[in-house]
This record gives structure tokens, C-alpha cells and sequence, in this order.
């Protein structure tokens, strides 16, 4: 089975969320579609690990050619591969970087399990909590040659509007 193939939304409207790498995880793990199997993609720096689960929304291309990222913002670990019914509740804007290159949109949608009741709106985040999701997301990269730069929130229509864009880009090719 492909899991980039799986519908965005799944029961009652919620989006589908693709766990490929588990919080507390101290290395980025990617999904291998011609495989069907989660790779190695890098460890990560000494001491840093994934704060929430980290995955992707099937059915999307986001700017940077690849499924929409997510953040699934929670205070559990789950597995590669486990699928997750979701509510947006917002967008980290960033750009990123590779030498030679230009600058490219790439950004993380956030979004909650169906049972969060606690959260709506990313904005309303603590402020310590969205800067130190800002600082991984700075420092995930820092072995790669890639450059980041948060460029600001978006909150819940923002994320709709996200996934609706990059859906349309994934349905024309």
C-alpha cells in the first residue's frame, strides 16, 4: 500500500496525518513509497529529539515537492506508519534555503488528534511552547544544507487553506 495515496480526509472530515517519525524520536525517519517502508532518512544533533509526532498529509504537494509536513501536536508517542484523524489548528510560514538555491516556501501545518478539545488555534499556543517549536524546527536542519526562516502563524483557516492549495497542486501532477 502506498500511504502518499491515502485520501486527505478520512471519517467525519478529519484530515488523515501519516506518522513517519514518533516523538522522543533522536533521528528523522522518511517514508519510501516505491518500498513501502520507513527508512533512515539522519540522526538528529546530540540531545535534540522530535517534541510531537511528525508525519505528512497523503494527497498534498507542498511547495517543496513533497506530502504536506504536520506536526501532530500531543502529548503522546505513536509509531511509523500509524495513521492519525486530525484537525488543522494552524501553520508555521518558513522558508528554506539550500546553497545555490533560491528560497522556498515549506511549511508545517499543525494539527491536534480528533479527541483534543484544548486547542483550535495554533496562535493561542503558549508563546514559549511556538518558540520552542520555531527553535526545532531552525535547528532539525542544522546537519543538512538546508537554511530556515520562520516567517510567521497562521491559525486554523490558514492551515485549511494550506491543505486545499496543496491538494489542488498534488491533483494536477
Amino acid at each position: 500500500m502506498n500511504l502518499l495515496r491515502l485520501p486527505t480526509y478520512g471519517r467525519d472530515g478529519l484530515l488523515n496525518v501519516i506518522v513517519e517519525t514518533p516523538r522522543g524520536a533522536r533521528a528523522k525517519l522518511r517514508y519510501e513509497p516505491d518500498r513501502g517502508i520507513f527508512e533512515l532518512s539522519r540522526p538528529l544533533q546530540l540531545g535534540l529529539s522530535y517534541p510531537y509526532d511528525w508525519g505528512f498529509v497523503p494527497c498534498t504537494r507542498a511547495p517543496d515537492g513533497d506530502a504536506l509536513d504536520a506536526m501532530v501536536y500531543q502529548e503522546i508517542a505513536t509509531y511509523p506508519g500509524v495513521v492519525i484523524p486530525c484537525r488543522s489548528i494552524g501553520v508555521v510560514h518558513l522558508t528554506q534555503r539550500r546553497p545555490g538555491s533560491p528560497e522556498e516556501e515549506n511549511p508545517r501545518l499543525l494539527v491536534v488528534p480528533e479527541h483534543e478539545t484544548r486547542w483550535t488555534d495554533a496562535r493561542a499556543l503558549d508563546a514559549g511552547v511556538r518558540e520552542q517549536v520555531e527553535r526545532f524546527f531552525e535547528i532539525v536542519v542544522s546537519t543538512t544544507d538546508k537554511k530556515v526562516r520562520i516567517t510567521g502563524w497562521g491559525g486554523p483557516d490558514d492551515a485549511g487553506d494550506l491543505v486545499a492549495r496543496t491538494r489542488e497542486a498534488f491533483e494536477r501532477g
